[in-house]
C-alpha cells in the first residue's frame, strides 16, 4: 500500500454460517468518491476533475458598480495608526508581490490597511497579547500580506452528491452574487470561528465594490454581507443584507413518493435542479 500511493482500502466481507467468507476490496479511484462511515463507493463521475455544475459558475460581470460613499482610506489610515501605533507595515514591493500572486490588484482600502500593517507572525514576537491587540483594531484574525488570496471554487469543498444539488441564482436586489466562489473575493481573515472574511469585487446589483463579506464554513454557496466598506468594518458600522422571502417555485425540486410527485408539477422556468427519487411501487 505504500508503494502505491494509498493510505486506506475499504472492503466489506460476507461471512456464511458454515464460515466461508468473501472479502472485497474496494481501491480508491478517481471515478468514485470514497463513502461517508462506511466501505460503499459515493457518486460515481463519470468524467475524471470534472465539477458539479455550481462549481463552474461564474460571476456576473460588474461594470456599473463602485465602491461605498463610506469608504474612506484617509480615515481608515488614521484610525489604524491611532490602535497600532508600533506595527510593522509591508512596503510596496510587498504589497505588488501579492498582486501578482493573486493575478489581481488590491483595492486601495486593503493596501492601507497593510501599509499599516503587514500582520505577519514573526513581527509579534510570539506575543500573543500584540496579536489580540490586532484582532481588536481589525475586528478579525487578519492574515499576514503573503497569506492573502481568492476564494475562487475550488477553495470551497463540497461532494459531488451534494454539491450537484446546490442552487446558484443573484436575486436583482442582492448585495452579494450567489455563487460558490468568485475571482474577486479576496480573503483577508478570519472571524475565530472558521468563516473567512474577504473584500468583495464582484459584488451583487445593490452591492458596492470593497465591501466586506463573510464566507460560512457551513455553507458552500455565496456569501453575507457584512459592511459596505472596509472602512465600515473597521468603524464597526456593519451592514446586514435584508433577505426577503418570496413565495416563488423552489429552485431545488425533488420528486418522489414523499413530496413532489411528478417532472411536469416540479417543473419551472427558473428550476435549476431536478432530483428525481423513488416512488411507490418502483
Amino acid at each position: 500500500m505504500t508503494e502505491a500511493g494509498v493510505d486506506d482500502v475499504s472492503f466489506s466481507a460476507k461471512i456464511e454460517p458454515s464460515g466461508t467468507t468473501v472479502l472485497r476490496l474496494l481501491s480508491p479511484s478517481l471515478a468514485v468518491e470514497p463513502g461517508i462511515g462506511n466501505p460503499h463507493p459515493g457518486a460515481l463521475i463519470l468524467i475524471e476533475d470534472s465539477l458539479p455544475e455550481p462549481w463552474r459558475r461564474l460571476p456576473d460581470p460588474t461594470h456599473e458598480a463602485r465602491p461605498a460613499s463610506s469608504a474612506d482610506p484617509e480615515l481608515l489610515k488614521r484610525t489604524l495608526r491611532e490602535r497600532l501605533p508600533d506595527a510593522i507595515g509591508a512596503t510596496e514591493e510587498e504589497i505588488a508581490a501579492a498582486e501578482a500572486r493573486l493575478g489581481v490588484g488590491l483595492p486601495e482600502e486593503l493596501k492601507v490597511l497593510y501599509r499599516v500593517t503587514r500582520a505577519r507572525w514573526e513581527d509579534w514576537g510570539d506575543d500573543y497579547e500584540m496579536a489580540d491587540g490586532v484582532f481588536e483594531a481589525v475586528r478579525c484574525e487578519l492574515s499576514s500580506v503573503d497569506d492573502l488570496y481568492i476564494a475562487e471554487a475550488s477553495t470551497r469543498h463540497c461532494r459531488w452528491e451534494h454539491a450537484a444539488m446546490e442552487a446558484v441564482v443573484t436575486r436583482p436586489d442582492a448585495a452579494v452574487q450567489g455563487v460558490v466562489g468568485s475571482p474577486g473575493w479576496i480573503v483577508f481573515g478570519e472571524n475565530g470561528g472558521g468563516d473567512q472574511l474577504a473584500v468583495d469585487l464582484t459584488p451583487g446589483p445593490r452591492g458596492h465594490t470593497g465591501q466586506i463579506i463573510l464566507l460560512s464554513h457551513e455553507e458552500s454557496v455565496g456569501a453575507e454581507l457584512l459592511a459596505d466598506s472596509l472602512t465600515d468594518w473597521v468603524l464597526d458600522r456593519e451592514t446586514h443584507e435584508r433577505r426577503h422571502r418570496r413565495e416563488e417555485p423552489p429552485l431545488v425540486a425533488h420528486v418522489n413518493h414523499a413530496s413532489i410527485k411528478s417532472v411536469r408539477e416540479a417543473a419551472h422556468p427558473g428550476l435549476e435542479v431536478l432530483s428525481i427519487g423513488v416512488w411507490d411501487g418502483a
